[in-house]
């Protein structure tokens, strides 16, 4: 900043403040969780003294251990269809020339917005009066997919606009299959997107309560369980099951940007 003038260092001095404003924004209510969730008194201001009392309480309380291993199927299934349905729906989109495809474009992004209170409540209602479907784990998985397949499209459509669809032409005339064109060429091209089409609907179902509650009933998971704990006070299980889905979502996030830092996963095809 030396050789800078006075309303440059001001102006760079602005947007840091406000950078920091955002971050602690975004992050102060999370990192106090974590640091709650070890502290033997969570009352504010208190001394803080370590415990992990929080963690053995979550560690046997069979409530939350069976609507983790819900929300766990309930988010790869969901994941799962969104990722695939978004792949096929941009490689279509952007792939094969159409009148159409705006329209099309407009229908993947629609759930975007649609609120998800009734996202959950139409879904719940075709499910069952068309395709019989009663309020299950099947059916939550639909309906997490069919928001999921919003965020997903989105994605795997930053990848594609770049994507050099040339390389799939020149496969064809030396004999490739369309199977075998995109295993060989396109998948290895795309891939990094795909993966981030599949977390972010994943992160999305694990998190999501209105879909998934009027798609489920009685069956619980991480989000009803939380929420309905919360009549009887924030207690110590549910300080330390916040700081885990946290951490693990920051974990997640670090990994992918290491790889990214690193050269092993990247965005776009970068020949000729």
């Amino acid at each position: 900043m030396a050789g800078m003038r006075f309303d440059e260092r001001l102006s760079w001095s602005g947007m840091a403040l406000m950078l920091l404003v955002l971050y602690l924004f975004l992050y102060a209510p999370i990192a106090y969780i974590i640091y709650t969730s070890f502290a033997s008194n969570t009352m504010w201001p208190f001394p803080w003294k370590p415990t992990i009392q929080a963690y053995e309480e979550l560690s046997v309380n069979r409530a939350y251990q069976q609507a983790l291993l819900n929300s766990l199927l309930i988010s790869f299934g969901a994941a799962a269809l969104a990722a695939f349905f978004a792949t096929m729906g941009g490689i279509a989109l952007l792939k094969y020339r159409s009148r159409w495809r705006g329209l099309f474009g407009i229908i993947f992004i629609s759930p975007l917005f649609v609120a998800e209170l009734l996202i959950g409540i139409s879904t719940l209602m075709f499910n069952k009066q068309v395709l019989g479907l009663p309020g299950n784990m099947v059916s939550a998985i639909l309906a997490n997919a069919v928001h999921g397949v919003a965020f997903g499209f989105l994605i795997i459509l930053t990848q594609l606009v770049r994507y050099n669809w040339r390389l799939d032409d020149a496969a064809m005339v030396f004999g490739a299959t369309p199977s075998r064109v995109f295993r060989e060429i396109t998948l290895p091209n795309i891939w990094p997107a795909i993966l981030g089409a599949f977390l972010i609907s994943f992160l999305l179902a694990f998190n999501n309560l209105e879909i998934s509650f009027y798609n489920l009933g009685a069956i619980p998971t991480l989000p009803s369980v939380a929420w309905g704990s919360l009549r009887f006070g924030v207690k110590d299980e549910l300080l330390a099951l916040t700081a885990l889905v946290n951490g693990f979502v920051f974990i997640v996030f670090g990994i992918l940007y290491v790889l990214m830092r690193t050269g092993l996963v990247r965005f776009g095809y970068r020949g000729e």
